[in-house]
């Protein structure tokens, strides 16, 4: 059963991990970033990764190199060890989900993109990632979506929290992702797993827009979002086939 993406997902452009800025210490995934994305009006775009004790992270890469001073796999760390780690130029330290979550309430739409867990965009992983988020959102009265680059996730999410709606994020996958085999990047490509997880929308990169099957799949009535814009000049190109943009870097209108 197809769930519709709320309205609020159409109106109000979404920020890419929150409204970021590290000029003034606001750091992708964290808690001043996406207060910031409130108080300005705009939705809200994350990334979930799990804790080694079935905890679901706002947080992006798999690593923690890139953004603390720690190194290792995010999934090695409780997460209160999590949470004691300070991200880089800034005060925030890494969130839970359901912090967030209770942070924003409900005020802007959510959009949680849950990572895949195995490097392959298989089946292999998921499940415990894909239920710690379901047990965070369960009780959510607000707007929120999920997604997933891996259609396996989504699925699982179509079993745990069927009210919930659900979409893939999706690309031209070229080049071929590390990991990834020809013929699921074919099928991924494709956006084939659509119908079979239930999927309202889809978010797709602005570069890649002009693919048939985005064409086809907006006629057959999906919502159409897509990442990542980074200027005015990109945003009104992009609009000329998605319905709504994930941004960064720039403040779009939400003037409407």
């Amino acid at each position: 059963m197809r769930i519709d993406l709320p309205q609020s997902f159409i109106d109000l452009p979404l920020a890419h991990r929150g409204l970021h800025d590290v000029t003034q210490g606001r750091i992708e995934n964290a808690m001043a970033s996406f207060h910031a994305a409130v108080a300005a009006g705009f939705g809200i775009e994350l990334d979930i990764q799990l804790s080694t004790d079935g905890q679901a992270m706002s947080f992006h890469d798999d690593t923690l190199d890139r953004l603390t001073t720690e190194v290792g796999p995010v999934c090695e760390r409780t997460a209160t060890e999590l949470g004691d780690i300070q991200l880089n130029g800034s005060k925030d330290s890494i969130p839970t989900f359901r912090a967030v979550l209770e942070a924003v309430a409900g005020r802007v739409p959510v959009l949680v993109e849950i990572k895949d867990q195995d490097g392959a965009f298989g089946a292999a992983g998921v499940g415990p990632l894909e239920e710690a988020v379901a047990r965070d959102l369960r009780a959510y009265a607000g707007d929120c979506a999920v997604m997933s680059f891996n259609p396996f996730c989504v699925e699982a999410m179509q079993a745990l929290l069927p009210h919930v709606p659900r979409g893939l994020t999706s690309d031209a996958f070229d080049p071929l992702p590390e990991g990834v085999s020809a013929e699921a990047a074919k099928s991924l490509r494709g956006i084939e797993a659509y119908d079979r997880v239930g999927a309202s929308f889809i978010s797709h990169d602005r570069e890649d827009l002009d693919r048939s099957r985005v064409a086809e799949l907006k006629a057959l009535g999906a919502r159409v979002l897509c990442w990542t814009v980074r200027s005015a000049e990109e945003e009104a190109e992009a609009r000329k086939v998605a319905e709504n943009i994930t941004f960064e870097g720039y403040l779009p209108d939400v003037t409407g």
